[in-house]
């Protein structure tokens, strides 16, 4: 079992930062990856930025240069910092982990859990 918590997120003007922060607890040596995710109102769920457990980043091209995905293994936690912010990256913003199925190795069938959401608002 794994439990993520987010938080982090608020109110900023465009052009602020903010940091995100998802802390896991539970079996954290079991992760293979995590990823974050936003969801704005009345649109579909968006990858934003993904971390494997041998330290491969992704971010997705609508926030490069922006923001940056790290994470602290002594704390169990992961990060996203946001730099620049606009508008449209407002939303609520999920963190996942994924750890192996226990009786199946193969990557497809990974376990995911998900937080809760922290809100992110970035006014014009």
């Amino acid at each position: 079992q794994l439990q993520l918590e987010e938080s982090g997120g608020g109110l900023v003007q465009a052009g602020g930062s903010l940091r995100l922060s998802c802390a896991a607890s539970g079996s954290i040596s079991e992760i293979v990856a995590q990823v974050w995710y936003r969801q704005a109102a009345g649109k579909q769920r968006e990858l934003v930025a993904s971390l494997t457990k041998d330290g491969t980043t992704h971010l997705v091209d609508f926030v490069k240069g922006r923001f940056t995905v790290s994470r602290d293994n002594a704390a169990s936690t992961l990060y996203l910092q946001m730099n620049s912010l606009k508008p449209e990256d407002t939303g609520n913003y999920y963190c996942t982990a994924d750890i192996p199925h226990p009786k199946n190795p193969l990557p497809e069938s990974r376990l995911r859990y998900w937080g809760r959401g922290t809100q992110v608002i970035v006014s014009s």
